[in-house]
């Protein structure tokens, strides 16, 4: 009996191993059903080597400002959205020439062969040659969430480039201040937590090939899926993801499309292992606006230690308003970035 057992267990241990396996290296397909064409068709070929996509939208005036706008999208891994595009396109009427691009590794940008090369480094370099192309002396950066930790980043390098920042629902700058983690907001700002959380969308959608990918890309450096097949989860994430960045859960937002997965996991682990470049802006005289959603997802200490970072800020805070400020308040979030432009 207990010989007719061993061949037995054997087979079943030798059919789990099997079947593990083929759960961690074999690809898989990831369906979303509504989504965003990519709409970045201009490109710059950079001296880093990055191929980056963007949109450039002119002036409609006789008499254009003296510095451009360059918007910085959100992830990092995220891309530029038509609906971001249309809802900054009155600024032109204002006379500023505005630029919109995809990072590296994201939307219609180049993926990169080494995945090590997506860095914070990488990015601030970027941007950096981008303002060196547009040849304007100074630019203005609109960045939102990521994309606001990008243009601190940024401006701890080279602040004489930068006239104004607008920080929109800000993400925190790494190394998080663990002293003021977890401080509270002032009561009179009335901020409300949002319904859902990026965490419940990531357990409900991740798997073990999607962690065995993290892992090999994290620890290692190494790919052992497509950009195809992880860009394409990255998109299934974010239509899940999407209504912790709103108050209102109601609104149904098309996928946005364009997620790039390794330049999202590996410029984040860059970003944890960054030195501090708190001190390099702290007390900057530059102009800064900062907007903040009532139920914005990023925590109150983010947005507080850009007030305290920047002593000359403006903070407007939009009621009824999540992550996505412009989705849910289009008309107050316009009016207040044109009040401070133009003021």
């Amino acid at each position: 009996m207990y010989k007719k057992i061993i061949p037995l267990i054997r087979w079943t241990l030798f059919v789990l191993l099997i079947a593990f396996l083929y759960n961690i290296f074999w690809p898989r397909h990831y369906s979303v059903q509504s989504r965003e064409k990519q709409i970045n068709s201009s490109f710059w070929q950079l001296s880093t080597g990055s191929h980056i996509g963007y949109t450039y939208l002119p002036s409609t005036t006789k008499e254009t400002q003296a510095y451009p706008i360059i918007y910085l999208h959100g992830g990092p891994g995220g891309a530029i959205t038509k609906s971001v595009i249309d809802d900054l396109q009155p600024l032109v009427n204002d006379g500023f020439n505005v630029y919109f691009y995809d990072q590296v590794g994201s939307g219609s940008s180049s993926r990169l062969s080494n995945i090590c090369e997506y860095t914070v480094q990488r990015q601030v370099a970027d941007l950096n040659d981008i303002i060196n192309k547009i040849n304007s002396g100074k630019v203005i950066l609109i960045g939102q969430s990521w994309g606001s930790v990008l243009a601190a980043a940024y401006l701890s390098k080279y602040p004489e480039k930068i006239d104004k920042v607008i920080f929109t629902s800000p993400g925190p700058i790494y190394p998080l201040n663990n002293g003021e983690r977890n401080l509270p907001a002032p009561d009179s700002l009335t901020l409300r937590a949002p319904l859902y959380t990026n965490k419940a969308a990531n357990a409900s959608s991740t798997n073990i090939r999607m962690k065995a990918i993290t892992f090999f890309a994290t620890r290692f450096g190494k790919k052992i899926a497509s950009d195809k097949e992880v860009d394409e989860y990255a998109d299934f994430l974010d239509s899940k993801a999407y209504k912790s960045a709103l108050c209102d859960t109601s609104i149904n937002l098309p996928n946005r499309g364009g997620s790039g997965f390794f330049a999202s996991i590996m410029t984040y682990n860059s970003l944890l292992q960054m030195p501090d470049f708190r001190e390099k802006i702290k007390g900057m005289n530059i102009p800064v606006l900062i907007l903040k959603g009532q139920c914005d997802n990023q925590p109150w200490s983010a947005t507080n230690e850009y007030l305290r970072l920047f002593p000359n800020h403006t903070f407007v805070l939009i009621q009824n308003a999540g992550h996505f400020i412009n989705v849910e308040q289009h008309k107050t979030y316009l009016h207040a970035i044109q009040n401070f432009l133009l003021q």
